[in-house]
């Protein structure tokens, strides 16, 4: 490529690196495999190599991380917490160790053998969170994570719950000041062991253990913190006064056991870079035996002086390297690619795949997201692929491999009818997802969905009417709206599979306990699109009754929803296209008049604060990975923002996706702040946490559309530290 071409590559590399580092660091719900990250990553850095006077000040490959998320404190660190350099294959290895022993070479012009063979320590590159534990005179006084390097979030409070962190340092002569960096990680049994709770009580799982430990470590609320098995390893130091800093780094680590701080035994002081190579093939062997989970190895060389002497880079030290694993990654065919239909009638590509153990276990299918990614990654059936899963839930087909390409390779064409009920699939204008028209009505995949969504905790909350037992009412024909659950007696369900008069009985209960309810859970559990906890309440407090509801919601009367605070234009006729629906509107009050569902009718809820979003002005600009347009507007809208159609200087947000143009153009001309995807996400969950009361009946508001959109992307976290984090 030419100058021009490599500019405009380096511009997006930077703003795509930037958006991933966003999503990893400060929102816990990382967008892409670290592998593929690190392929991008490394390509920026070797075109800012060879054009250094094109790149920017906010290239990744001059700052670590991304900034605290701003419902913790802030903690600015005494020596900042930077990252490392990575190498993956054995060539690299051989060349850092080339690399340190030039740069240990006399400054006086002695040979280059007056050092002929560097010693290093080894250790593993733990996967979890980053921390700096402050110690005063011996006494645990705070921690803060790695933040942006500079700059850490305070969990101080949620690290006193880690019983392995020591709150008071052994031995009778402690530092006056030390900053212990390390690792807090969940072990696997511990991972387990949550998230058999967390099925258990209906809520959602957690993707692998490192998300895990962040999202643990990242609570709001200590006692939660406190209620899941933490551990901690230490790997690194920051400030040091009133003691001498040991001579190398496995005195250091050392010297942390003997204060009583947690290291771990896997580690090992080598030679050259045989000896790293060495101890790489030995930990790779071993891996899936440890407790933990690791995704590489670490060495530094050993001798603190001969650290010293090596230096930094801008962004790392040079006398460190992470030897990261490879992504656990797998080949297979496709051997079809279906569609699902989701409760709003999202229409899912999904690839079947030839089973492949990877990740720990056997994949059979694997999720395309979308028509429009499917033609993306130009998946086609009968085509070998790389199937990734590296400790994720759902695994991702990451390419297929051109030269095993068969001829009669065919493509994939979204169906025009739904394969459920035979209605046609639609995709509106800007929308990314395809659609079923069929609604509840007459597709039984939605109104499966439709029903499950319903009895849901945060909804109707009837305990034991799940899945499985909604799948076979259904099928059997016995319910077909939520007014057929009330009318459901004990030799119904005690015929269906796994079912006995007890457990039949358990359900009726639970059912007949579920007509108490309140306005704003029976309008949240009625599944009307974009409408989600937040916005329900917002309309109980708004009409306070139903009748009031269902007059407001008419195409006639449409006018009055947008008076509500929480709706806009986009909302509103979701509302009335559901509310002005004949079966819809039957429903809603049959479920009132005949099965006898009660709320305090016109007794409003206590009413939220204002919306920090409140008079702020959003623009949307090209297109983003998950949301489409109407999506992210409602979801402005609903926090109180205002979406317009140009930028101007009284935008207050521009949300920039894939090729974006003159909008984005306009905005970085204006300094208007610019949001991705994850960014606008984060930002609204921040404005329903600041502007929502506490409503004992529920929990915070999650909107459907943000769920649907991003599924994956809740408290899952990030790895960074001063030696062993993520890029």
């Amino acid at each position: 490529m030419n100058q021009m071409d490599d500019q405009a590559r380096m511009a997006w590399l930077t703003e795509e690196l930037n958006r991933h580092i966003y999503a990893y660091h400060v929102q816990d719900a990382p967008t892409i495999p670290d592998a593929e990250y690190d392929k991008l990553f490394a390509e920026l850095q070797r075109l800012e190599a060879l054009h250094p006077e094109l790149a920017k000040l906010d290239s990744p490959t001059s700052r670590v991380g991304a900034a605290p998320i701003p419902e913790f404190l802030q903690v600015r660190h005494s020596v900042p917490m930077l990252s490392l350099n990575n190498g993956f294959a054995d060539e690299d290895i051989v060349a850092f160790d080339r690399r340190a022993l030039e740069g240990l070479g006399s400054p006086l012009g002695s040979p280059l053998d007056a050092v002929q063979e560097i010693e290093y320590a080894a250790e593993l590159k733990f996967d979890g969170l980053a921390i700096n534990l402050r110690y005063e005179n011996g006494v645990f006084v705070q921690a803060a994570t790695r933040g942006d390097g500079a700059t850490g979030e305070d969990v101080t409070v949620n690290i006193r719950t880690v019983r392995t962190i020591p709150l008071r340092l052994r031995g009778a002569n402690p530092p006056a000041v030390l900053d212990v960096r390390g690792e807090v990680l969940m072990y696997k049994q511990d991972f387990a062991a949550l998230n058999a709770r967390q099925r258990a009580a209906g809520q959602k799982e957690f993707a692998n253990p490192r998300n895990a430990a962040a999202g643990s470590l990242r609570q709001l609320d200590s006692r939660i913190t406190a209620s899941r098995n933490l551990r901690f390893f230490a790997y690194g130091v920051g400030a040091l006064e009133g003691a001498a800093m040991p001579e190398s780094h496995s005195a250091l680590l050392d010297w942390y056991a003997d204060l009583g701080v947690p290291v771990s035994k896997e580690r090992a002081v080598v030679r050259a870079a045989a000896g790293l190579l060495a101890y790489y093939a030995d930990i790779g062997a071993r891996r899936a035996g440890l407790d933990y989970e690791i995704d590489g190895v670490v060495y530094k060389v050993n001798r603190v002086e001969q650290q010293e002497q090596l230096g930094f880079v801008s962004r790392a030290p040079r006398f460190a390297l992470a030897h990261k694993f490879p992504a656990e990654e797998a080949l297979t065919e496709v051997l079809g690619i279906e569609v699902q239909v989701g409760r709003t009638g999202a229409i899912t590509p999904v690839a079947r795949l030839a089973p492949v153990f990877v990740g720990g276990v056997t994949v059979t299918n694997a999720t395309l997201h979308n028509e429009d990614e499917v033609r993306r990654k130009d998946i086609r059936i009968g085509d070998s692929v790389i199937v990734r899963r590296a400790g994720d839930v759902i695994p991702e087909v990451v390419a297929f491999v051109p030269e095993r390409r068969p001829i009669d390779a065919r493509e994939f064409v979204m169906p025009t009818a739904c394969p459920v009920c035979g209605s046609n699939i639609v995709k509106g204008e800007d929308e990314v997802i395809a659609r079923c028209s069929g609604g509840w009505t007459h597709c039984a995949a939605q109104k499966k969905g439709g029903l499950m969504h319903f009895v849901s905790r945060r909804a109707l909350d009837v305990e034991g009417l799940g899945e499985q037992l909604i799948e076979q009412l259904v099928d059997k024909g016995l319910i077909h709206t939520a007014l057929d659950l009330y009318k459901l007696g004990p030799e119904q369900l005690a015929g269906l599979d796994r079912m006995a008069a007890k457990s039949a009985q358990n359900v009726l209960d639970a059912l007949e306990k579920s007509k108490q309810t309140t306005f704003a859970r029976f309008v949240y559990g009625l599944g009307i699109r974009h409408v989600g906890e937040s916005t329900a309440k917002a309309l109980a407090n708004h009409f306070g009754g139903l009748d009031a509801l269902l007059h407001g919601a008419t195409w006639e009367a449409g006018i009055q929803l947008l008076e509500v605070a929480d709706v806009g234009p986009v909302v509103a006729r979701s509302i009335t296209e559901f509310m002005s629906d004949p079966d819809n509107a039957a429903l809603v009050r049959a479920l009132r008049d005949e099965a006898g569902l009660r709320w305090t009718e016109g007794a409003h809820v206590q009413k939220a604060a204002p919306s920090p979003l409140a008079g702020k002005t959003f623009v949307l600009t090209g297109t983003l990975p998950n949301l489409s347009r109407d999506e992210a507007a409602a979801l402005i809208e609903a926090a109180g923002g205002k979406v317009a159609g140009s930028v101007s200087k009284k935008t207050g947000y521009v949300v920039a996706g894939a090729d974006a143009g003159s909008k984005l153009v306009k905005a970085q001309e204006l300094g208007i702040a610019l949001l991705d995807e994850a960014a606008l996400l984060a930002l609204l969950a921040t404005s329903r946490a600041a502007a929502e009361p506490a409503i004992p009946e529920t929990n915070q508001a999650t909107s459907p559309a943000i769920t649907e959109a991003t599924t994956e992307a809740t408290t899952e976290a990030t790895t960074e530290v001063e030696t062993h984090d993520k890029n």
